[in-house]
């Protein structure tokens, strides 16, 4: 019984963890931006975010906006960021087809303490900055980084319960739900019809091929990217085409795991492995045998389902690339420009809404769900660790930088860089958050717990 419970648990435990290993990287790239921006080299470093992007094919540029090669920073905030929406999108769609999201009984908990972790944070926000244009960050302390908040788990080792990291993992899902709702009704331009019909259509086309059973990656790449190129001219940001193109990936695979079990075994069968000629230098294979290990590989690639499949091959690459790279470009917060009294503004309200409204919100709405015993609290989980959770989910970081970057890119007033301000902001919350709620959970975890 042990062991079959291991195997089932696994793959979970495998998603609540995968992700911390990149931590360090993604810190490592923030250090480093945040080092070339407050040194004598800050004009390399502006260079670099402004250095055009012109990948040609033919008169066609594959990253162009209204006509114009993007620069790196639009590259990286635009694009690139629309495949770590994508990831995203496919690990929503797997949570809430199999995973803590698939019944009202495993959601509840999750989705509750979420919306406490988004509202909560955004009254403490508008408790600060109230008029405009500082109000248009409200959204900035509603994100959880996941992979940071995981990572300072991982610190805790075996005496964090598995039912911690999942709580924290699905919670973090459901926040980015709200991130992605929000990025979509409010961080979009005025709707250009034309580009926005051409990719609706292109997104059906994608949706027509899941249900035909079309399990070919690379469809799904490269009608994806044609979808992503008119999102650029319709108004509505990017990112939100590689959420909608994750939706469409299909979810079963051609060949289920019982059939690939018993075809397996007749393939194994015919293998004659007596008569395979080798060396030392080569070995030859049969016709036969050639072509049983062909239909093997093809069982292999059809028993994984194209959104599990394209998701495993995507994850490096958002870990390992495109957030060391997005936070290089994003977090070059410079130091040099704030005075002492802008720190009551913006950063105080990003400040507050990561560290105290977060913590608050996610434990008052979780805490009062289970009083009222409407759910239960997961297994391992009691208030004070819950608390301590809690405060890890104010390590807001990736997705709170990326909003921050919507809400005020480029808007400067007499000498004020509000992008600065909130920039200083989401790294001081989430780094008072992180520590903590390591120091919390560090006091009330038990010294010795099953993983």
């Amino acid at each position: 019984m042990d062991r079959t419970i291991n195997v089932i648990l696994k793959p979970l435990r495998r998603f609540a963890i995968q992700k911390s290993s990149a931590s360090l990287l993604l810190f490592m790239a923030t250090i480093l931006a945040m080092i070339l921006a407050n040194s004598p080299l800050a004009y390399v470093y502006h260079h670099i975010l402004s250095y055009p992007i012109d990948l040609q094919i033919g008169r066609f540029n594959l990253f162009s906006h209204h006509g114009e090669p993007m620069p790196m920073l639009a590259f990286v905030n635009d694009a690139l960021m629309a495949v770590f929406f994508f990831v995203i999108g496919l690990e929503i769609k797997q949570e809430v087809l199999i995973g803590e999201l698939s019944s009202v009984r495993k959601a509840i908990l999750p989705v509750i303490a979420a919306c406490g972790g988004m509202i909560v944070p955004v009254l403490f926000y508008v408790l600060v900055c109230n008029t405009a244009p500082e109000v248009r960050g409200a959204a900035i302390p509603m994100s959880t980084d996941i992979a940071f908040a995981l990572a300072v788990l991982g610190l805790l080792g075996k005496r964090v319960p598995l039912s911690m990291r999942i709580f924290l993992t699905a919670l973090a899902v459901v926040d980015d739900i709200g991130g992605i709702i929000i990025i979509a009704l409010f961080y979009s331009g005025d709707i250009v019809f034309e580009p926005l019909l051409i990719s609706l259509a292109l997104l059906a086309l994608l949706y027509l091929g899941g249900k035909m059973r079309v399990n070919n990656n690379l469809f799904y790449y490269v009608v994806g990217f044609f979808v992503w190129v008119p999102f650029l001219e319709s108004g509505i940001h990017p990112t939100i085409a590689g959420v909608l193109v994750a939706f469409t990936v299909p979810a079963r695979p051609k060949i289920n795991l019982d059939e690939f079990t018993c075809d397996m075994t007749g393939y194994l069968s015919m293998l004659d492995y007596t008569e395979v000629r080798q060396s030392k230098k080569a070995a030859v294979l049969t016709p036969t045998q050639i072509q049983v290990l062909n239909n093997i590989h093809y069982l292999a690639d059809h028993t994984i389902s194209p959104l599990q499949s394209i998701a495993d091959k995507l994850h490096p690459m958002v870990n390992y690339l495109i957030l060391p790279l997005f936070a290089f470009v994003n977090a070059g917060v410079t130091f040099g420009d704030i005075q002492p009294a802008s720190l009551v503004n913006i950063p105080l309200a990003v400040f507050l809404g990561l560290f105290l409204g977060k913590s608050l919100g996610i434990f008052s709405f979780t805490y009062f769900f289970v009083r009222t015993r409407l759910a239960s609290m997961p297994a391992g989980m009691t208030r004070r660790n819950l608390f301590g959770v809690s405060m890890l989910g104010g390590i807001g970081f990736t997705v709170a930088l990326f909003i921050a970057n919507l809400s005020f890119a480029g808007m400067n007033t007499v000498g004020i860089d509000f992008l600065n301000q909130a920039k200083l902001g989401v790294f001081t919350g989430s780094f008072v958050s992180g520590l903590c709620g390591y120091l919390i959970l560090k006091k009330v975890l038990p010294k010795e717990t099953g993983a």
